[in-house]
């Protein structure tokens, strides 16, 4: 049996302690120390229990010494629910864990069950925090590093678009980068994130948006009459409209010559984005903005009821926002 090492990045250290509850994120850390244990040790007996499964003097039964001298990974789901009987057995066992059991504690953080976390760090556990990724920032980073595990190189728009397309579902996300690394060769960027989920809501009502405000009227009808297609609601579409406007608008207003850094920061975009929208923004004035503003919220208004056809409320303001962009009027 491979002998354990003792630092606190090594997933056969005696505890490991998962803390959140993002669901993909604690599989993956069971998954990482029952991989580690099986290549140590293939014939590894592996526990999965819930607190209704550890009743007081369970944990001792199951940690005594195996006949064969197996080593056992032990995971205790939702640790913070385990019985006050039950506590006091693992606190007992931290003190002194038996160098063939590997315990995984899943947590779901918080003020319930704080004793066990506290008790558990102190005993030095190894700690693998799960948040749940409730900011689209968080998701954005999460979606890189998914490419960079990968070995993969994506653009920021890619990810980005991908974020947008596939929402806040982290195992969607992360099933999204497999499928994408698997099939596409090389760099992948923002037109193969849209060929492959150009149906969803997001994706598509941000083609929209993007199109229009390039003053490429066209283009953002084709965009817009398929997304109308797949069932993209009509108030996904304006709120993009309204974002892509107003981005304009915050970055035609911001002092010339400042960093992309300090942009990001004061504006509250990423820095791709900057770059983008200073892209969109050529031809744009700020008579302009407020004309395509108006006509948002026009199309707004009607597609919540204020009018009798939301599709063509639509195709008017997508019409107004792409003449909006041409260089009509003197640039900012």
């Amino acid at each position: 049996m491979a002998t354990r090492k003792n630092t606190t990045d090594d997933p056969l250290a005696p505890l490991t302690l998962a803390v959140g509850q993002e669901d993909l994120l604690l599989d993956r850390a069971v998954r990482e120390v029952v991989a580690a244990a099986r290549a140590a040790d293939p014939d590894t007996d592996v526990r999965d229990l819930n607190p209704e499964q550890l009743q007081p003097g369970t944990l001792a039964e199951l940690t005594s010494p195996s006949l064969f001298s197996e080593r056992k990974v032990l995971v205790v789901r939702n640790a913070q629910d385990l019985s006050a009987d039950t506590v006091k057995d693992v606190k007992a066992y931290l003190a002194s864990p038996d160098e063939d059991v590997v315990l995984v504690l899943l947590h779901a953080g918080g003020a319930k069950g704080k004793g066990l976390l506290d008790a558990a760090r102190k005993a030095g556990a190894r700690e693998i925090a799960c948040p749940k990724m409730a900011k689209a920032a968080d998701r954005l980073a999460f979606v890189r590093g998914e490419f960079r595990t990968a070995g993969r190189s994506a653009t920021p728009e890619a990810c980005q678009a991908l974020v947008d397309a596939i929402g806040s579902d982290l195992r969607e996300l992360a099933s999204a980068v497999a499928q994408l690394c698997a099939d596409v060769e090389g760099t992948i960027d923002e037109a193969v994130v849209g060929r492959y989920y150009t149906g969803r809501a997001e994706a598509s009502s941000f083609t929209v948006a993007d199109r229009a405000v390039e003053g490429r009227a066209a283009e953002a009808l084709e965009a817009l009459r398929w997304s109308l297609a797949t069932g993209v609601a009509p108030v996904l579409i304006t709120s993009a409209l309204a974002q892509a406007v107003r981005a304009i608008g915050k970055l035609a207003s911001a002092p010339r010559g400042a960093r992309p850094g300090d942009l990001a920061r004061d504006l509250g975009m990423p820095p791709w984005k900057i770059d983008r929208v200073r892209q969109q923004m050529r031809g744009w004035s700020a008579d302009g903005v407020a004309d395509a503003l108006r006509a948002v919220a026009e199309a707004d208004a009607g597609v919540k009821g204020g009018g009798d056809d939301p599709e063509y409320a639509l195709e008017k303001a997508v019409v107004a926002v792409a003449r909006a962009a041409r260089p009509r009027r003197p640039a900012y």
